[in-house]
């Protein structure tokens, strides 16, 4: 800009001497007064002009009137400055983004295709994933030798509510009548979707059956002949005595029945949260909020509240969700319940969505020992991440568990930090997508058939899950949209474990929670003697 000033001044210069010469037989003509009056400004133009171009002045401060006019005369290209560059640090790049085209969903029904079909990662990326991400190949572990026959797909579909297929990059969805459970297949869909965003033109071409309700249904026991073919069934959750395949849930892209935003809008939230107190300064007691009437382990729970008459240092409180729709969901707000010293998990019917958001608080989580398992926790220790409570006692565990924090405030503290980071770093939305490619990816691997897209099938894109729907669906939809490809490529899968590290980390597990237990056996032996 500075140079464009400049030239402009020149040329406006150039044109001021060549105007007096033109016209030097008319000076010659005017009074003595008027020609001193030309030769000092012709003096003054030139001095100025010189001292400018020395750059002891900067003209462009005082020639407002001249840059204007300069800017007027340069063509209406559009300069992006680009980021400045901070020491060791590489600058951000500029990425073009993709948002949801709902004006060309609803003129033609039919998906953008205006998305990038591949992408090249910007950064490089030779990070391992986390530890948990091992759990993949035991999950896939049944078939690894027989590989995934057609046949054995189609024996899923009874318990499927839905079969999604990615064929060239695209995604078809071939529904089936079975009732789904609030909009859960709606936003799983969508996540799937996402994914193919985040990384473009990297999934494999594949079938899968997903069925969206709460607890496994493919036993274990059935398939034990070498040659039995378990039916690959993905779903939330599952248990040591099921094949099921676990997948995250669908409360990571929202879940608009609670009003639980997006996975990435929630961890900003309760990491703002969990800085309005200090864990110290939190209320020294074990807090649980949720519906106790899903299952007999929650109705057993509340026994454990505080009363006139008894003091686990429990505070429990029931939630009303119905209640909490027609109050704005005021009292249930996620990031607002990080203010207690300890956090209790308890199962569901099944296992509960609320586990991720009690583990991210910074508060020693108290995990009721549970039968489900999802995709994360089995890469969790107790003692480490979180503190085992047991189920067959849990009002006396609970009791321990805070008398021993409140004991031991800095070990209680590690803990909760431990868990908390651990949702926050190695659970944050891209190691979610990274987990779901790798499990994908290695599901891939094992079919033994060409996936096809059935008659019935339809395709499915960002636009045609979101568009059709309004609220806090359409809403969550919106701000869970990956605009652009992944600045990366995914993390590198850790390998399977060998027989002999498996053991080895299941021990750990039994041992700590064993350690408890009699930490928990001595405590109350001796209150006994005391009394």
């Amino acid at each position: 800009m500075k140079e464009i000033l400049l030239n402009s001044f020149w040329n406006k210069s150039n044109n001021i001497i060549s105007i007096v010469g033109a016209k030097w037989k008319y000076l010659k003509r005017v009074t003595t007064t008027t020609y001193v009056t030309l030769l000092l400004f012709l003096f003054l133009t030139i001095t100025v002009s010189a001292l400018s171009y020395v750059g002891w002045i900067d003209l462009a401060k005082y020639s407002v009137h001249v840059k204007k006019k300069a800017e007027s005369m340069i063509p209406s290209v559009v300069f992006i400055e680009p980021d400045k560059k901070v020491e060791n640090q590489p600058m951000k790049p500029q990425i073009l983004e993709y948002p949801l085209d709902c004006n060309a969903w609803n003129k033609t029904n039919t998906c953008p295709t205006t998305y990038p079909k591949s992408y090249k990662p910007l950064n490089p990326n030779n990070s391992t994933c986390p530890e948990y991400f091992r759990w993949i190949h035991e999950d896939l572990r049944h078939w690894k030798n027989t590989g995934i026959t057609r046949e054995m797909l189609e024996k899923s579909k009874k318990y499927a509510h839905f079969r999604l297929i990615i064929l060239d990059g695209r995604i078809y969805i071939e529904r089936y009548a079975k009732y789904s459970i609030e909009t859960r297949h709606l936003f799983t869909m969508y996540g799937i979707v996402q994914l193919l965003r985040f990384y473009p033109g990297k999934l494999p071409n594949l079938e899968i059956m997903f069925d969206t309700d709460d607890r496994p249904v493919i036993p274990e026991r059935e398939f034990r002949r070498p040659d039995s073919g378990p039916p690959p069934l993905f779903r939330y959750c599952s248990d040591w005595q099921s094949l099921d395949i676990v997948f995250p849930d669908w409360s990571f892209w929202g879940w608009g029945e609670t009003n639980i935003r997006p996975w990435r809008s929630m961890l900003k939230n309760i990491k703002e949260g969990n800085k309005r107190s200090k864990w110290k300064d939190r209320i020294p007691f074990a807090y649980w909020r949720g519906n106790p009437l899903v299952s007999h382990v929650r109705k057993d729970l509340i026994k454990c509240n505080v009363t006139d008459k008894q003091n686990w240092d429990t505070l429990l409180y029931p939630q009303d969700w119905k209640n909490q729709s027609k109050i704005g969901y005021k009292e249930s707000n996620i990031e607002d319940q990080c203010t207690h010293r300890y956090k209790i998990y308890v199962e569901g019917w099944a296992w509960s969505v609320s586990e991720k958001y009690i583990f991210a608080c910074d508060s020693p989580t108290l995990y009721i020992e549970s039968h489900f398992y999802d995709f994360f926790i089995r890469g969790m220790i107790p003692q480490q991440h979180y503190w085992p409570i047991s189920d067959n006692d849990k009002c006396k565990s609970l009791k321990f568990a805070v008398q021993w924090g409140n004991s031991h405030t800095h070990k209680a503290e590690s803990i909760g930090k431990a868990g908390s980071e651990f949702i926050h770093e190695d659970m944050k939305m891209e190691r979610v997508f990274d987990y779901i490619y790798h499990l994908l990816n290695e599901y891939a691997k094992l079919q033994r058939f060409d996936p096809i897209v059935p008659q019935d099938a339809t395709e499915i894109c960002s636009e045609s899950l979101a568009c059709p729907l309004d609220g806090l669906w359409r809403k969550f939809m919106e701000e869970g949209l990956e605009k652009s490809p992944s600045y990366s490529d995914p993390c590198i899968l850790p390998p399977p474990y060998d027989p002999q590290q498996l053991k080895t980390f299941v021990e750990q597990k039994v041992n700590a929670t064993k350690q408890v237990r009699s930490w928990e056996s001595e405590y109350w032996s001796s209150l006994n003697k005391k009394q």
